[in-house]
Protein backbone atom coordinates (compact mmCIF):
# COMPACT_ATOMS: atom_id res chain seq x y z
CA UNK A 1 0.00 0.00 0.00
CA UNK A 2 1.28 3.67 -0.80
CA UNK A 3 1.19 6.21 1.65
CA UNK A 4 2.34 9.33 -0.60
CA UNK A 5 3.56 12.39 1.02
CA UNK A 6 1.85 15.54 -0.20
CA UNK A 7 4.33 18.25 -1.24
CA UNK A 8 2.89 21.50 -2.11
CA UNK A 9 4.86 24.38 -3.73
CA UNK A 10 3.68 27.73 -3.00
CA UNK A 11 5.85 29.47 -6.03
CA UNK A 12 7.15 32.74 -5.77
CA UNK A 13 4.89 35.02 -3.99
CA UNK A 14 5.99 38.91 -4.62
CA UNK A 15 4.70 41.08 -1.92
CA UNK A 16 6.28 44.25 -0.74
CA UNK A 17 7.26 45.05 3.10
CA UNK A 18 9.62 47.07 5.26
CA UNK A 19 12.43 44.97 5.45
CA UNK A 20 16.20 45.50 6.68
CA UNK A 21 17.75 48.43 8.87
CA UNK A 22 19.18 50.87 6.66
CA UNK A 23 16.58 54.55 7.06
CA UNK A 24 15.71 54.13 3.34
CA UNK A 25 15.22 50.29 3.92
CA UNK A 26 12.92 51.49 7.04
CA UNK A 27 11.52 54.23 4.79
CA UNK A 28 10.40 52.26 1.60
CA UNK A 29 8.64 49.41 0.89
CA UNK A 30 10.55 46.99 -1.03
CA UNK A 31 9.94 43.96 -2.71
CA UNK A 32 10.19 40.33 -1.27
CA UNK A 33 9.86 36.95 -3.74
CA UNK A 34 8.54 34.15 -0.88
CA UNK A 35 8.70 29.97 -1.48
CA UNK A 36 7.28 27.73 0.36
CA UNK A 37 7.40 24.06 0.44
CA UNK A 38 5.14 22.15 3.01
CA UNK A 39 4.89 18.37 3.18
CA UNK A 40 2.53 16.29 4.70
CA UNK A 41 0.74 12.53 4.46
CA UNK A 42 -1.79 12.53 1.74
CA UNK A 43 -3.47 9.45 2.49
CA UNK A 44 -6.38 10.51 4.93
CA UNK A 45 -6.71 13.27 2.07
CA UNK A 46 -7.08 11.26 -1.19
CA UNK A 47 -9.16 8.52 0.81
CA UNK A 48 -12.03 11.04 1.81
CA UNK A 49 -11.35 13.82 -0.91
CA UNK A 50 -12.25 15.50 2.37
CA UNK A 51 -10.80 19.16 2.71
CA UNK A 52 -10.61 18.75 6.39
CA UNK A 53 -7.61 15.90 5.94
CA UNK A 54 -5.87 18.33 3.96
CA UNK A 55 -3.74 21.14 4.38
CA UNK A 56 -5.26 24.43 3.00
CA UNK A 57 -2.68 26.19 1.15
CA UNK A 58 -4.63 29.02 0.65
CA UNK A 59 -5.34 29.78 4.06
CA UNK A 60 -1.73 29.65 4.61
CA UNK A 61 -1.24 31.51 1.14
CA UNK A 62 -3.17 34.56 2.76
CA UNK A 63 -1.92 34.39 6.38
CA UNK A 64 1.72 35.11 4.70
CA UNK A 65 0.58 37.86 2.78
CA UNK A 66 -1.62 39.62 5.41
CA UNK A 67 1.82 39.07 8.11
CA UNK A 68 4.57 40.20 5.69
CA UNK A 69 3.01 43.25 4.34
CA UNK A 70 1.50 44.57 7.72
CA UNK A 71 4.80 43.75 9.30
CA UNK A 72 7.91 45.74 9.60
CA UNK A 73 11.39 43.45 9.72
CA UNK A 74 15.36 44.42 10.51
CA UNK A 75 16.33 40.81 9.23
CA UNK A 76 15.15 38.31 6.72
CA UNK A 77 16.04 35.59 9.32
CA UNK A 78 12.73 37.09 11.59
CA UNK A 79 10.66 37.57 8.70
CA UNK A 80 11.59 33.59 7.46
CA UNK A 81 11.12 32.36 10.82
CA UNK A 82 7.60 33.74 11.31
CA UNK A 83 6.60 32.54 8.13
CA UNK A 84 7.68 29.44 8.59
CA UNK A 85 6.10 29.02 11.97
CA UNK A 86 2.49 30.10 10.16
CA UNK A 87 3.23 27.08 7.65
CA UNK A 88 3.88 24.54 10.50
CA UNK A 89 1.20 25.64 12.50
CA UNK A 90 -1.45 22.59 10.65
CA UNK A 91 -0.85 19.85 12.56
CA UNK A 92 -1.30 17.68 9.10
CA UNK A 93 1.78 19.56 8.42
CA UNK A 94 5.37 17.11 8.77
CA UNK A 95 7.93 19.47 6.91
CA UNK A 96 8.13 22.72 6.23
CA UNK A 97 10.99 25.07 4.15
CA UNK A 98 10.56 28.72 3.53
CA UNK A 99 13.12 31.20 0.63
CA UNK A 100 12.46 34.29 1.25
CA UNK A 101 14.62 36.61 -1.41
CA UNK A 102 15.25 40.19 -1.70
CA UNK A 103 15.51 41.24 -5.51
CA UNK A 104 18.34 43.67 -6.11
CA UNK A 105 19.50 43.93 -2.89
CA UNK A 106 23.54 43.87 -3.64
CA UNK A 107 24.86 45.74 -6.25
CA UNK A 108 25.51 43.25 -9.48
CA UNK A 109 22.99 40.14 -8.06
CA UNK A 110 19.47 39.15 -8.91
CA UNK A 111 18.93 39.00 -5.07
CA UNK A 112 19.56 37.83 -1.55
CA UNK A 113 17.72 34.87 0.03
CA UNK A 114 17.12 32.95 3.39
CA UNK A 115 15.95 29.99 3.93
CA UNK A 116 14.81 28.22 6.91
CA UNK A 117 13.27 24.85 7.47
CA UNK A 118 11.52 22.89 10.31
CA UNK A 119 10.91 19.20 10.55
CA UNK A 120 7.54 18.11 13.06
CA UNK A 121 8.77 15.40 15.59
CA UNK A 122 6.83 12.44 15.44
Amino acid sequence: MIKPEAQIHIKNLRLRTYIGFNESEKQNKQDVVINAWIHYPAEQAFDTDDVDNAVNYRTICKEMIAHTENNRFLLLEKMTADLLELCMTSTHVTFAKIEVAKPHALRFADSVSLTLSATRDS
